[in-house]
């Protein structure tokens, strides 16, 4: 096997798979307890998910000598359908009083507000949240329901606003580690039971999967405490999901080949060093795409995108490491039996050529081209779905499954005070103009009212109440036209900042991080593929089917989303990541396939290599992307829509992209195109037998190259 070779049999040698197994258990032991500890590392405060650069993330940190950048207001409202009477209002000022002595409580706490109607009134709360980020204000509401539960009958109180909705947030993550890594489990195993159909078989890729999540989890955890890396729950969530699917994959593409090579070489030790020989490199440049994909978010602008990039590369490179060297040593540790009931034997025949995706290639070889344009056009009307799409950002109400006491406080706000109270927008200028900067914010249509400024530091703090309610387009709109204002004052340096200013300013970040991000990938992604088939062709079609797959995957979710499931839109940093995943994961399966093609082809010919190909990982890609699909499906379970739509949008592009693009539209590709696949290497000038053969229903032994 020469150098390569040599190098592949380390992980299974008589000696060293022993070797092995002693260096992860002793990396896992050291691994426990940083792993344990990721949660605490989490930064959910405010600047940690925002646009590093813009302008409202700038008032956030200008304003620390006025209030905390931590700050979140939540907004307390009390409401009697008959009317507020005095013993409510006495009421209410001693919980104001209350509220004041509470933890975190920094600033003067407002209230009570009365509504002009008389039958509500409005408490502001500043709560400092500080790096426990919706953690600390998950106990601060808590505190806040625990006082006014004290208030005479009849009268209702819902906890809103910033602090309302981080508050609901908070909960719908709570446990989301736990809950996502149980839940990714219960996939793997389902689906490695139904692949293997043995009853001992599914736990080695199983512990090893759950090896490479620990490692990962120590890894992220000493990056955010020791290198600054950004890490929240999102990236979390993701890294779980992502390291059980992406690793599962690999370990269904080794064991697919490891079992091939059983029955090839009597010692098991020797068929594994081949297995690794033949499949390692396909695993490695499938795991070095992933990596280079996620890497290409440290170009986004979102600090929570960004540091996305870097937590998911490193979950990718530790689960490549470790099925590459743990699962093999496990694999030959345990031997043949482990397979049983369906123990490859040596020389058994291997019936894969007779499975359902060789008779599939078969039929496809008939009339290759009417497959793949038929195929095209399927996806291509999948595609048009997009146009329903609304990915301009959730409002509040849209952000959760279901109604959580924030939304409902929300709609019991809007009925009885202005509908941005609350919410306020937030100038900050230099303090000798800060006259003039309040006349030009006052001025602009939208602006219910300015309050006085308060100077400090040589600046001025400006809030205004907004006339719409503050996750609205008009709002938005609001917010361009103060800042055009407050900007025209001479000498002033204002900038506008605020609840709204925030949702807008994510927005546009989210749509310039898609027109960097995307073509980024697409490139880097075009280059692996170049270096791995030595073609230029190949991969420029590759990546068009990449591309037409994901349209399509975007297409059907934007049906599902608004159709079936009800969603009012769909976050704004949607599109990148379903892209992120379904082309940095689905060229995986590209891979997987094409090199397997490639080989092939040296020996039987373009179109015979393509039925081998197919024949060979049409199953294992299948299981794979069964194991992907319901891996991300389980974020789907979260009550939070911007994960679900993730979840459901990967998972149904992951289905869409192994079973009819890779082991259909790409196997129709190469077997119409045939040779000229691969120009400009000399393999393009192989010369394919013509017409094509067919795979006889019994075909030798797939040949070892």
């Amino acid at each position: 096997m020469g150098g390569a070779g040599r190098l592949a049999a380390l992980p299974c040698g008589k000696v060293s798979k022993w070797i092995v197994l002693a260096l992860w258990i002793v990396a896992l032991a050291a691994s426990f307890g940083p792993a344990s500890k990721l949660t605490g590392a989490q930064e959910n405060d405010a600047v940690s998910w925002l646009p590093g650069k813009a302008e409202s993330t700038e008032v956030l940190l200008e304003t620390e000598q006025f209030s905390s950048p931590d700050e979140i207001p939540a907004v307390l409202v009390y409401e009697r359908s008959s009317g507020i009477t005095p013993a409510d209002q006495q009421a209410v000022a001693s919980h104001v009083a209350e509220f004041a002595q509470l933890p975190d409580i920094d600033r003067e706490v407002i209230g009570p507000i009365p509504s002009k109607d008389g039958k509500a009134l409005q408490v502001l709360v500043p709560i400092n949240a500080g790096s426990g980020g919706w953690e600390t204000l998950g106990e601060r509401t808590e505190d806040l329901r625990r006082v006014a539960a004290d208030r005479p009958d009849g009268m209702s109180f819902h906890v809103t606003g910033p602090g309302g909705y981080a508050a609901d947030s908070q909960e719908a993550f709570a446990g989301i580690d736990g809950r996502l890594l149980y839940s990714a489990a219960a996939v793997v195993v389902i689906i490695l039971l139904l692949t293997y159909r043995s009853p001992v078989l599914w736990l080695l890729p199983l512990l090893s999967a759950g090896a490479a999540l620990f490692g990962a989890q120590a890894v992220v955890y000493y990056l955010a405490t020791e290198a600054d890396l950004t890490v929240n729950a999102q990236s979390a969530g993701i890294l779980t999901v992502l390291v059980f699917g992406a690793g599962t994959d690999y370990a269904l593409l080794l064991v697919a080949r490891y079992r091939e090579e059983l029955r090839r070489h009597e010692d098991r030790h020797e068929a594994m060093a081949f297995a690794l020989h033949r499949s390692g490199p396909a695993i490695i440049a499938s795991g070095s795409t992933v990596v280079a994909g996620m890497l290409c978010l440290l170009l986004a602008s979102m600090n929570s995108t960004r540091g996305l990039g870097p937590v998911a590369a490193v979950g990718i490179v530790i689960a490549l490491a470790a099925m590459l060297t743990l699962l093999p040593a496990l694999l030959v540790i345990c031997g043949r039996w482990v397979f049983w009931p369906l123990r490859p034997t040596y020389g058994s025949d291997d019936h894969t050529e007779r499975s359902i995706w060789g008779r599939i290639g078969r039929r496809i070889a008939v009339r290759p081209r009417l497959t793949w344009v038929a195929a095209t056009i399927v996806l291509a009307v999948a595609a048009l779905g997009v146009l329903r799409l609304d990915a301009n950002g959730l409002s509040n109400e849209e952000s959760f499954v279901g109604t959580p006491e924030s939304v409902v406080g929300e709609k019991v706000l809007a009925a009885h005070f202005p509908a941005g109270a609350g919410n306020p927008l937030v100038v900050v200028s230099n303090a000798d103009q800060a006259a003039a900067v309040r006349t030009a914010m006052s001025s602009t249509e939208g602006i219910a009212s300015v309050a006085e400024p308060r100077v400090a530091g040589g600046l001025a703090y400006l809030e205004g109440t907004l006339t719409d309610a503050a996750d609205t387009q008009a709002v938005k709109d609001t917010v361009d036209r103060v800042r055009t204002a407050v900007h025209a004052v001479p000498g002033a340096d204002a900038k506008a900042g605020g609840g709204t200013a925030i949702l807008l300013d994510t927005q546009r970040a989210a749509d310039r991080d898609n027109k960097v991000i995307i073509p980024a990938v697409l490139v880097v992604v075009l280059l692996i593929l170049m270096v791995l088939l030595r073609s230029l062709f190949a991969p420029v079609l590759l990546v068009a089917t990449v591309v037409l797959s994901f349209g399509a995957a975007l297409g059907i979710s934007a049906l599902v989303f608004d159709l079936l499931l009800g969603f009012g839109g769909a976050d704004v940093s949607l599109p990148l990541f379903v892209f992120i995943f379904l082309v940095a994961l689905g060229i995986d399966y590209n891979i997987f396939l094409m090199t397997r093609v490639h080989e092939e082809s040296k020996t039987h010919g373009t179109r015979r290599g393509a039925l081998i190909g197919v024949a060979a990982t049409g199953g294992v890609i299948t299981s794979a992307g069964l194991v992907l699909a319901g891996t991300f499906a389980v974020l789907a379970t979260l009550p939070v829509v911007a994960f679900a739509e993730i979840g459901i949008a990967v998972a149904l592009g992951v289905l869409l992209d192994t079973i009819v693009v890779r082991s259909v539209l790409v196997t129709a590709l190469n077997l119409d195109i045939g040779r000229h696949l691969w120009w400009p290497s000399t393999l393009a000038k192989k010369r394919d037998p013509e017409p094509a053969e067919e795979l006889p229903e019994q075909e030798p032994e797939l040949t070892a190259t």
